[in-house]
């Protein structure tokens, strides 16, 4: 909850200017109110304030101007009574960023002739942003003040506006006195826009001033600024005086927490040794109570210790409760009375005589054993021949990629079997993994049945399919060039049919290599 009062005297906010700009009279020169006010936070975010403006003086000329008789009325009265509310969008009091949306209403409690009040109900909807960066403080407002009907004052329009503000300040003095200026203004936006901005539309002033602590409770402010335009409102002078009441609100106090004696986390009433720090029991005879001697510090109570002079470990055994494990020299997790090869760190097995040895090495680390591995060094999958087992279905020879498995292609046809998917990745990888090989040869060859010339069509196609397979993943097509052989080229006899299968073959042949690699021609 807060209230508060703020006095504000302003010289010349309503003045009539001929088109030379120059003061034609003083409608309104001198201009008093005391605004009395309050606001009441809830939830910790939302806010609903009112604030009743008192007319305390209100002198000024009068007058005729452009055919229009004007009137100031010095008697005192009330203004237009402004009821709001302000909704906290994001951050909290004098964090770095918070924003807020809210309106404000009003009613029309004010006299329009005493230019104590407007008429009319205003709705004045608001967007607030603030926050506190180190002992800075800042703060801006946009703001529409809807008016439902356009007016006209000594030839200028006023109505519906756009409102705005900002304030930068500084917090000095233990943070008890905010020191800053403060700029606000508004531009008419009804009739039809053409008064937006201009200067006889648009009253924009500058304050500047502080607000002090008095006391945790109370709060005291002044300030005093020029206006900058001569817009419809905006005085010669205005000066602020505050007075404000912020009780904070009381924390409750938390009763007290019930005692612990001994500071051990367990309550008295709950604690079997309420003067002897313990540990927590499901037994209430021993909740609270010291545990039982455990000499070596292994957790186990030395009564239940089959060595309570040494660390062990726990175990079902009784006779070895307690006791520290078997020695394991190698530090494997198996103790050397387990233990096959208790000097070499090894793995668990179930065969007692490779238990806690090392396993056989892998070393291209393609999961198989170098003993079972035909290509040690080459990764490679598993293969049920023993002399492919543990190979790559593709590598680098010399001048050629070698293939491990065949090409399969269906009979009489260039239509390569999804069988053979696996040796073309491999092949697939060595080009991607080698930019340095610049032109590979693709080539297919057959056996010598059938007709020479039919073999050799059959052969182009099959290894043109080839180099599609491999430029359709990816492999750039000035890589690979194609060509067939059919019979022509044999690295086997054509007499049996374990020769006729070897010479129906795809072969890869590297015809260029550019730059560092460890491919040689």
């Amino acid at each position: 909850m807060a209230l508060g009062v703020v006095g504000e005297w302003a010289y010349k906010p309503l003045v009539i200017y001929d088109e030379n700009g120059d003061e034609v009279t003083a409608v309104v020169e001198h201009q008093v109110f005391a605004h009395v006010g309050g606001a009441v936070n809830l939830f910790d975010r939302l806010r609903l304030a009112a604030s009743l403006p008192v007319s305390v003086v209100n002198s000024g000329d009068g007058g005729t101007v452009n055919g229009v008789a004007v009137s100031s009325d010095t008697g005192g009265g009330i203004g237009d009574l402004r009821l709001g509310a302000d909704l906290r969008l994001l951050g909290t009091y004098r964090s770095p960023f918070s924003l807020a949306f809210g309106a404000q209403v009003h009613l029309p409690t004010g006299n329009q002739d005493a230019f104590t009040g407007d008429g009319k109900v205003r709705i004045v909807p608001r967007l607030m942003a603030a926050g506190d960066v180190g002992p800075m403080a800042y703060a801006v407002r946009a703001s529409f003040n809807y008016r439902a009907q356009n007016d006209n004052f000594g030839g200028d329009p006023f109505g519906s506006e756009l409102g705005f503000g900002a304030a930068l300040g500084v917090r000095v003095l233990d943070d008890k006195l905010l020191l800053g200026p403060e700029l606000t203004g508004s531009t008419v936006v009804s009739d039809g826009g053409d008064g937006i901005f201009d200067r006889r539309t648009t009253p924009v002033e500058l304050i500047g001033g502080g607000h002090y602590t008095v006391a945790d409770d109370w709060h005291i402010g002044l300030g005093a600024g020029p206006g900058l335009t001569r817009g419809y409102g905006s005085p010669k002078v205005r000066v602020l005086a505050s007075l404000e009441y912020f009780p904070k609100v009381k924390e409750e106090t938390a009763p007290p927490p019930p005692p612990d004696r001994d500071d051990d986390g367990i309550l008295d009433q709950d604690d079997a040794c309420p003067d002897v720090p313990g540990i927590r029991t499901d037994d209430p005879k021993t909740n609270g109570c010291p545990p039982p001697n455990d000499r070596d510090g292994d957790g186990i109570v030395d009564d239940k210790d089959a060595c309570p002079d040494e660390k062990g470990v726990a175990s079902e055994d009784p006779a070895k409760n307690g006791c520290p494990l078997p020695g394991d020299r190698d530090g494997d997790g198996i103790t050397d009375d387990q233990d096959a090869c208790p000097d070499e760190k090894g793995v668990a097995n179930d065969d007692p005589a490779k238990n806690g040895c090392p396993p056989p090495k892998d070393t291209d680390g393609d999961g198989i054993i170098d003993p079972e591995d035909a290509c040690p060094d080459q990764a490679g999958p598993a293969s049920p021949d023993p002399k492919k087992n543990g190979c790559p279905k593709a590598k680098v020879v010399g001048k050629k990629i070698e293939i491990l498995e065949r090409v399969e292609f269906d009979t009489n046809k260039a239509t390569i079997r999804p069988e053979s998917d696996g040796v073309l990745t491999a092949v697939l990888d060595i080009l991607k993994g080698h930019p340095e090989i610049k032109k590979v040869s693709v080539e297919g060859h057959t056996d010598n049945r059938g007709a020479r010339f039919y073999n050799i069509g059959l052969s182009k196609r099959r290894a043109a399919s080839v180099v599609k397979w491999l430029t359709s993943r990816g492999i750039d097509k000035g890589r690979l060039t194609s060509n067939g052989f059919g019979p022509d080229k044999p690295i086997d006899t054509n007499d049996t049919e374990d020769g006729r299968q070897n010479n129906r073959r795809v072969e890869f042949n590297i015809v260029q290599v550019e730059g560092t690699t460890n491919v040689k021609q």
